[in-house]
This record gives structure tokens, sequence and C-alpha cells, in this order.
């Protein structure tokens, strides 16, 4: 059997519950691919856009409507190598990448060389639109997964003082028609890890030349990977803190907090305090 199909067969059998049932249940619990949309399928380079990749090829040749892909990986400046590498990966696991070109590393090694990363993601999702719109794609689908959700929440919560967090999908508010989507929502990381594990692959990981030892391997300076131990410290003794913090996200009461905002517009608790 060839890899690809090696690689496409371990989904729906060996990681049918953990990676293939959640996947499937992402997208029609939140009504996140309808029939006739047109797809585009954001590959950076990493295990978690390729897998959601191949999920969605999946999808389209056993779901139970048709609908259409685009596979689309944006070079932001990525050195020969990196580039190589995903279009070794992209040629293994049969996926039809195509790429377009941006410069936004240059960009950023001018303007702002160092804090990169904020206005790196703002300029790769303006491009991204741009490209969806250019293919007549009426959705944009990215790669985050259920612990990027958690990480999100907990990082906006300890650094950013409010409580907010990706949610599954989202509408643009620049390019009219377009959507932006998550279907690898309820897909844990470590479940990514063991599938790209079992079928021995290699994906890089940020690639960023602003950034050290960010190519094939997570530096672990950021942020994002201090939540990321903590979550696993109390998980040690609470297995599941990450599926409560999860769950606490949609179950919020609104009679015991001090305040919210909704479109921009802030409420007290005394507002309505009787």
């Amino acid at each position: 059997m060839e890899k690809s199909k090696e690689i496409e067969r371990s989904i729906i059998t060996k990681f049918r519950k953990e990676i293939w049932s959640k996947f499937v249940k992402g997208v029609q619990e939140y009504k996140l691919i309808k029939e006739n949309d047109k797809v585009m399928v954001c590959i950076s380079g990493g295990k978690d856009s390729f897998l959601m990749a191949k999920c969605i090829q999946e999808l389209i040749r056993h779901g139970k409507f048709k609908f259409e892909a685009r596979f689309v990986c944006m070079n932001p400046g990525y050195n020969d190598y990196n580039l190589q590498y995903i279009k070794d990966n992209a040629k293994l696991m049969d996926i039809p990448i195509e790429i377009f070109e941006s410069d936004i590393f240059d960009v950023i090694k001018k303007i702002t060389p160092n804090e990169p990363c904020y206005m790196c993601a703002r300029m790769r999702r303006g491009y991204l639109y741009s490209k969806a719109q250019e293919l007549g794609c009426n959705k944009i689908a990215l790669g985050h997964h259920f612990n990027d959700v958690i990480e999100t929440s907990m990082l906006s919560i300890l650094y950013s003082s409010e409580v907010k967090t990706m949610v599954p999908k989202l509408h643009s508010d620049n390019f009219e028609g377009i959507e932006l989507i998550r279907p690898m929502y309820l897909v844990k990381e470590d479940d990514i890890i063991s599938w790209k594990n079992y079928n021995e692959l290699t994906f890089i990981n940020c690639a960023c030349p602003l950034l050290e030892g960010c190519s094939l391997i997570d530096d672990g300076k950021s942020k994002r990977k201090e939540i990321k131990e903590l979550i696993k410290k109390l998980k040690k003794t609470n297995k599941n803190v990450d599926e409560n913090i999860f769950i606490a996200l949609s179950n919020i009461n609104l009679n015991c907090v001090l305040g919210y905002k909704k479109d921009g517009e802030k409420h007290n608790f005394t507002d309505e305090y009787k």
C-alpha cells in the first residue's frame, strides 16, 4: 500500500475515535461546511493543517453532501529548505497544494522585528482572505485544534484581562461573503501528534527567520508554551481540567459575572441589579 493510502486509512481506522469522529462531529455540530460550499483549505506546513487537509479530502470522498476544496499554501518568505519540505509532504500525502507568494517576512523584518508574531498573524489573514476571494471560495479553513482553543482562552484571561476564545466559525468584517472555519476544533493535539508519529511524518513548525529554533522544533519560549505547560501540570491532579475549561466557555452564567461586552457595548452587573 502506498504511503498516502496508509496515512488516509490510519485516520478512519486506527484514529477513528480520536480524530475522524471528532472532526466530523465538529463539522456537523457547528455547521462548518454545507452543500455546495467552496472551501479554501489553508496549509501552513505544520501537522495540524496537513491533517485537516487529509480529513477534508476524506469528507469529500465519503460525506453526505458535495462541496469543493482548494488546498492553498501561502509562502510568506520561507527559505528554500522549508518550502521544499512542504512540497515534499504534500506530494507524500497526495494533497494537491497551490502555493502563492507574499512578502510578509520581509515586511515584518522592517517594521516590527522585535514582536513579529502578532503582525504576522494579521498580515497572513489578510492575504488568505484576498486569495479566497480570488479563487471564488466562500470559506477559509484553518487548522486550529482543541488545545489552541483552551490555550487562547487562558492567554486572554491571564494576559489580556478578558474572557475570550477562538470560535468555530467567524464572518469576515472586511471580505463580504467569506467565512473562517476551524474544522479541527474538537481534535486534541496529543492525538494529532500520535497520528504523526504513527505514520512517521515530520512537519515544519513556524519557519519564521526572525525566531530561533522554530523550523522543525518548538523552542518552548512563548507564552502559549507557558500556558501549555501550566495545563499539563494541572492535569496531573485533575485529568479533566482541559475539558472543563472548554465546557466553561459555553457555560457562562451571566448572573454571576461582573460585566460583559456584546457588539462592542459594555454591560455591568449593576445595570440590572435590583
